[in-house]
């Protein structure tokens, strides 16, 4: 008898691999259906394991620690057997546990990886005699199968079928986990919710926030008046829609109905909400629980902040796969997560990244802040948006107060023809104009002075600075960024409330997390320089509800004093900004015209070249005729942002408790690792690598490995590095 996995000592309990690859196979061809390729999804969960039929494998099995490669064979026997299809299909079983491989050997570049093409060279042999052995156990070889994909025009080729790759890729390492997982007895699948009770629950929850009050604000029944009209079209048929409506428009409350009863009108599968930061996912996943009556598992959360790697040896493992499961594979109605978890997974190589991309399909996929997406990647991000939409049965939703460049004409691969949800923009920003904004040089005593005022930064270290400058006049001043864990923020912003709402005198100093998804209402905003979209965000926090007449509240712009207080990503925008708003003098730079011109500067200060700035398209389009794919490649240039926050988990709250609880279940593979991970997600700080590592090494923080998580937790040990009024502290503070 020849195995795929053990259980226990006794070898009756043991996986037989014909059995395990007949369940992989009929799983794999179960969710390939969604991509109407059942047939290949089927042949490759048949062939994935087909290496275990080798007696250096079943010694392993005995306790032989020798590594062994079992990938290497299904993929040769495909190569071999189906032609162009099968090397093809041979990329996704040589890589369902180490990712996808190069298809051809680079000189220029240092790969972890063999490429496809030496290891089907390599295993061609070895392939054959697992083969003999598999038939002889009873296997059989389907047909050829002819594979129905269907390329949409010249343009993106190249894009398209890795694309289709990469979804079969995650059909089989979805397929091959879960079924391992129910071999050894630990799959808990997905939400027992369905977007129809989501809708019920919403529906309740949207009539109490929007029943007519004595004190109800004329923006509040403007909204009313937007939501009838965006919910009105949600029967239309899957495709691309914008929703174009000022900030402080209702539109998270908006966006969400429609995506629900489009959904179901449509018979999708879920909702997916990209948001631009972190931060931002907090604050939009509370509101949608609460929308949704609290249902536990209704709502799913991911960042990378908390994104685990599974090795293959650990899939086995109860507490770890349950861990890793819900984020792994997106099986909740609903999903939260960042623009770049999104698009860098549907460019990546990675198995546990790849392994949700067949759940995007069918979905609503709500782009928020959708003018926030990167100029230098716009290109291939606009592209994969429209395969999505185009072969894959998705409704895309772009979101945003401010038109941005992807729906311009002027960018060939734009969304020009995109559906407009919202009732006639130009007339909308009009009657939402509720603030006068002005570009001064003169603000810090009008800062100081003023009783109840927001001011917003571009970086954290000008956040922290301008806050110690403004305590001195003003000590009851709060301070707000990422250097303060979400458990902190929130504290924060509910005295702010607070202070609002009993008119005490209030006076913020934040960075950009509080432009989007915070819903504060300041008579007075001050805003360093910034693009006329950060303007924009930061407009909407003044005068929200605008129960105040528009000319008596103002928001301020005033000038950075260098480059280092503007994010080096932004400054063009920034530029752009400034000069536009020198050039109209007190006309609203907000107004639809306005934003327009500013975005086709950007557009044009870019050039169309540098909207894909590593040729990423280019070079997927020149890899197809030999189907020689640079996974690896394409994965490293893809990425959305050029340094990633990492996470630290700080002393707030109970995170000491927590963190003793994590110790004391190390090495333990219980589902309650799960349950205190959760619970320390509120008290996690994101800093750059080279920050994290310095905290370490001046003993001022510890990694966390007896949780089996390596660096992925990291615990500041220093309490003195964390500051009630402002935050985390990298350095010392007797160190400057």
């Amino acid at each position: 008898m020849w195995y795929a996995h053990t259980k226990g000592e006794d070898i009756g309990d043991w996986e037989p691999i014909l059995t395990h690859l007949h369940n992989v196979m009929r799983t794999t061809a179960g969710l390939a259906a969604k991509i109407q390729a059942d047939d290949l999804g089927g042949l490759l969960g048949l062939l994935h394991d087909i290496g275990k039929y080798d007696e250096a494998f079943q010694r392993r099995l005995y306790g032989d620690p020798r590594p062994y490669d079992h990938s290497t064979a299904g993929a040769s026997i495909l190569a071999e057997r189906y032609g162009k299809v099968g090397k093809l299909l041979a990329y996704a079983v040589a890589g369902h546990h180490v990712g996808l491989p190069p298809g051809i050997r680079d000189e220029s570049r240092e790969s972890g990886q063999r490429s496809l093409e030496e290891r089907l060279r390599s295993g061609a042999a070895q392939a054959q005699a697992t083969l003999a052995r598999a038939q002889t156990d009873g296997l059989v070889l389907p047909e050829v199968p002819i594979p129905r994909f269907q390329p949409g025009g010249k343009d993106h080729v190249g894009l398209q079928l890795a694309l289709f790759l990469r979804m079969l890729f995650s059909c089989l390492v979805d397929a091959d986990r879960l079924e391992t997982e129910r071999f050894y007895g630990a799959l808990e699948r997905g939400s027992k919710y369905t977007l129809s009770d989501l809708r019920q629950s919403f529906a309740a929850y949207h009539n109490r926030m929007m029943a007519p009050r004595a004190d109800d604000s004329p923006v509040n029944r403007l909204r009313a008046d937007v939501y009838a009209h965006v919910l009105e079209q949600a029967s239309r048929k899957p495709g691309v829609y914008t929703f174009t409506v000022p900030t402080g428009g209702g539109k998270t409350l908006t966006y969400l109905g429609f995506a629900l009863s489009h959904a179901i009108a449509n018979d999708l599968d879920r909702i997916i909400c990209v948001l631009p930061f972190i931060t931002v996912i907090e604050q939009t996943a509370r509101v949608f629980r609460q929308a949704f009556g609290r249902r536990r598992g209704a709502v799913l959360e991911h960042h990378s902040m908390f994104e685990h790697q599974v090795g293959k040896r650990q899939i086995a493992a109860e507490g770890k796969a349950k861990l890793c499961r819900d984020m792994e594979n997106w099986d909740a109605p609903v999903v939260v997560t960042t623009a770049v978890q999104f698009f860098e997974s549907l460019f990546s190589a990675h198995p546990s990244r790849c392994r949700k991309l067949h759940a995007i399909c069918n979905s609503v996929i709500v782009l928020d802040e959708a003018q926030m997406l990167p100029f230098g990647l716009l290109r291939p991000c606009i592209a994969v948006l429209k395969e999505l939409a185009r072969a894959y049965r998705c409704s895309i939703v772009l979101c945003t107060a401010t038109q941005p460049a992807l729906m311009q004409p002027e960018l060939a691969d734009g969304f020009a023809a995109a559906i407009e949800l919202a009732p006639d923009p130009p007339k909308l920003f009009r009657r939402l104009r509720r603030v006068r904004i002005t570009y001064t040089a003169d603000y810090r005593e009008k800062l100081i002075q003023a009783r109840q005022a927001l001011c917003i930064v571009n970086v954290r270290a000008h956040a922290r600075q301008l806050y110690s400058a403004t305590a001195v006049d003003r000590p009851e001043s709060l301070h707000l960024s990422t250097l303060m864990c979400a458990a902190h923020r929130s504290k924060v912003i509910a005295r702010i409330r607070r202070d609002l709402k009993a008119d005490r005198p209030c006076l913020v100093i934040a960075t950009s997390l509080i432009e989007c998804g915070v819903d504060l209402d300041f008579p007075t905003v001050f805003r360093a320089e910034a693009g006329l979209d950060n303007i924009a965000q930061a407009a909407g926090r003044c005068n929200r509800e605008g129960r105040r007449p528009w000319e008596q509240c103002h928001t301020y712009v005033f000038p950075v004093d260098d480059n280092t207080q503007v994010v080096p990503a932004m400054r063009a925008n920034t530029e752009v900004g400034r000069r536009l708003m020198e050039l109209i003098g007190d006309d609203d730079p907000l107004k639809p015209s306005m934003i327009r011109t500013y975005f086709l500067e950007l557009l044009w200060r870019s050039g169309k070249n540098r909207l894909d700035r590593h040729d990423i398209l280019h070079i997927l389009n020149e890899r197809v005729h030999g189907l020689d794919f640079p996974f690896d490649a394409v994965e490293q240039k893809m990425r959305l942002v050029d340094d990633y926050y990492l996470p630290v988990i700080v002393p707030y709250g109970n995170a000491a408790e927590l963190v003793e609880q994590l110790r004391a279940l190390a090495g333990q593979e219980k589902p309650r690792l799960k349950s205190v991970l959760r619970r320390l997600q509120p008290y996690i700080v994101g800093v750059t690598k080279n920050d994290r590592t310095k905290l370490i090494e001046n003993n001022a923080a510890e990694i966390l490995e007896e949780n089996s998580l390596g660096e992925q937790f990291v615990w500041l040990t220093d309490n003195s590095r964390y500051l009630e009024n402002t935050g985390l502290l990298v350095y010392a503070q007797h160190s400057g």
